[in-house]
């Protein structure tokens, strides 16, 4: 079944009748090749890219809960390319570069929307290290305008110029950044992986992982024994706890992360604005809410719910940045178990164990590298070798002190990312 205009107007016509499930509810067989844990956006993306880059068939994702029902149906849909170091530079490019052809390669409308991301400074060390950013990401072949205050009086009047405390005195614009429809990604992965042939088993958490003579042989479901080559780990706040199965213990901590919705208001807001004192971040949604988040709650929990403070500390940031948003009521607010690694980048890796892979460590990053992490994942998989575009997300950074990608320049400290 493929999507395009003409089916949607003919199924209209036919009452909706026509349309068939996106995909398969297959039981788990005993044997697979190659087994993915955690049914998200990395993980899909992963399987899809198995299967259709590699034409690998006997594949299985084992996804506790529902597909989709972690944190890539729990962020706020944010995708760009806008990263300064060297090993992030790269990926995130690569990223980018594939969410720009992904709804053509699916055949299914993930809203991507280039409305672009305007990242404010509010100093002149601020703009020299903007500056600098930006050099890097015209450097990487990707796009990057350095705004003077004018310059962003001009695109964006609504913000608070006049704020003593925080004054904006520019802005670093990425316009090939925005927003996407965070479970459409999922459901599109998920449909182009069934298509190929993967096995997508729901309700079927792992709770154990059968090792012998240091390889995996498989794995313990609550939907029983299930046998494989190759295991491959992508569970995202999840990771230490999975790891743990494997007697591996990660260099994780598992934070909440809030995000909030307003009730939908007329469009106001076109591109994404990030707070470069507050770390406070606004876009509009395609039904006219405004989504915003903010820090984490800086305690270690696995509880998918936010405290009250920090709900208080994201309002703040938000009225002091616009003051506007202090007439909108917000509708809900959720949070998403962030796997946080010290120097806030992601890990992407053989174990020690043969045929057990582990990608995990996005912070902040997760939902906008969900199609790069499944393509340079599935590399690794398939070939045992890494990808030109993830070379440097090594598991033994850690070890050894080397190569650490201290994007945000805060130190080893798994909370301060």
């Amino acid at each position: 079944m493929t999507y395009s205009g003409f089916r949607v107007i003919s199924e209209a016509l036919r009452g909706q009748r026509g349309w068939k499930p996106v995909w398969r509810t297959p039981d788990p067989k005993p044997e697979y090749d190659i087994i993915i844990i955690g049914g998200g956006g990395h993980g899909l993306a992963t399987a899809y890219n198995l299967a259709r880059e590699h034409g690998l068939k006997n594949i299985a994702v084992l996804e506790k809960g529902y597909l989709g029902g972690g944190n890539v149906g729990r962020n706020t849909t944010i995708v760009r390319a806008n990263y300064f170091l060297d090993g992030n530079s790269e990926f995130y490019s690569h990223s980018l570069k594939l969410w720009e052809n992904m709804e053509q390669e699916l055949n299914y409308n993930t809203m991507m929307s280039q409305r672009g991301i305007l990242n404010l400074f509010h100093s002149d060390g601020q703009r020299d290290a903007f500056a600098r950013r930006g050099n890097a990401m015209i450097n990487q072949g990707d796009d990057a305008e350095l705004l003077d205050q004018n310059g962003v009086r001009d695109l964006v009047p609504y913000l608070d110029f006049e704020n003593t405390r925080f004054p904006i005195y520019g802005g670093l614009l990425h316009k090939r950044g925005g927003t996407a429809r965070h479970d459409a990604v999922a459901w599109g992965y998920a449909r182009g992986a069934d298509r190929l042939g993967v096995d997508l088993i729901q309700n079927c958490e792992v709770t154990g992982i059968d090792i012998e003579n240091g390889a995996v042989r498989g794995v313990q479901t609550t939907r029983g024994a299930i046998c494989a080559k190759k295991i491959g780990m992508v569970v995202a706040g999840r990771s230490s706890q999975v790891a743990e199965m494997a007697g591996m213990r990660l260099p994780i901590e598992s934070h909440v992360l809030q995000a909030f919705v307003t009730e939908g208001l007329k469009p106001v807001i076109d591109q994404v604005i990030s707070f470069g004192m507050g770390h406070f971040y606004i876009s509009q949604s395609d039904k006219g809410g405004l989504v915003f988040g903010g820090d984490l709650d800086f305690y270690a929990s696995y509880a998918a719910r936010g405290n009250l403070p920090m709900k208080e500390h994201v309002m703040e940031a938000g009225m002091t940045l616009m003051p506007m948003i202090g007439k909108a009521k917000v509708l809900r607010s959720w949070g998403g178990i962030m796997d946080m690694t010290p120097d806030g980048s992601p890990i992407i890796d053989r174990t020690d164990v043969q045929g057990l892979y582990i990608n995990c460590g996005w912070c902040y990053g997760g939902f906008k590298a969900v199609p790069a992490s499944g393509n340079v994942f599935a590399h690794l998989m398939a070939t045992d070798t890494y990808h030109d575009a993830a070379t440097k997300f090594r598991l033994d950074r850690f070890r050894t002190g080397r190569n650490l990608l201290d994007e945000e320049g805060t130190g080893s400290q798994h909370n301060l990312h």
